[in-house]
């Protein structure tokens, strides 16, 4: 094999171990959150670098699923959620 090619190959592999690395360093909190919005209920996970961000994702992701329009989602994103449960807290 061409010493070209095995070194282009050893540096694809490197940057993928570091992607693969630091995505999995990344998701250091893991949430549920249940978000009740005109009547209606949903629960979704996330994972995030920092509580507020694991918080945030899975209540939009839960007000994704049950508000319609900008206006409602919104509403519904900063409504107290019904549910928080902490899955992973590092």
């Amino acid at each position: 094999m061409n010493r070209t090619v095995v070194l282009g190959i050893l540096f694809v592999l490197a940057v993928l171990a570091v992607l693969i690395y630091s995505t999995m360093n990344l998701a250091r909190y893991r949430v549920e959150v249940c978000m009740t919005y005109q009547g209606r209920s949903q629960c979704r996970t996330a994972a995030g670098d920092s509580e507020e961000h694991a918080l945030r994702s899975a209540a939009s992701n839960a007000c994704a699923m049950i508000a319609s329009g900008m206006t409602d989602s919104m509403a519904c994103e900063h409504a107290t959620p019904s549910k928080v449960t902490w899955l992973k807290k590092n």
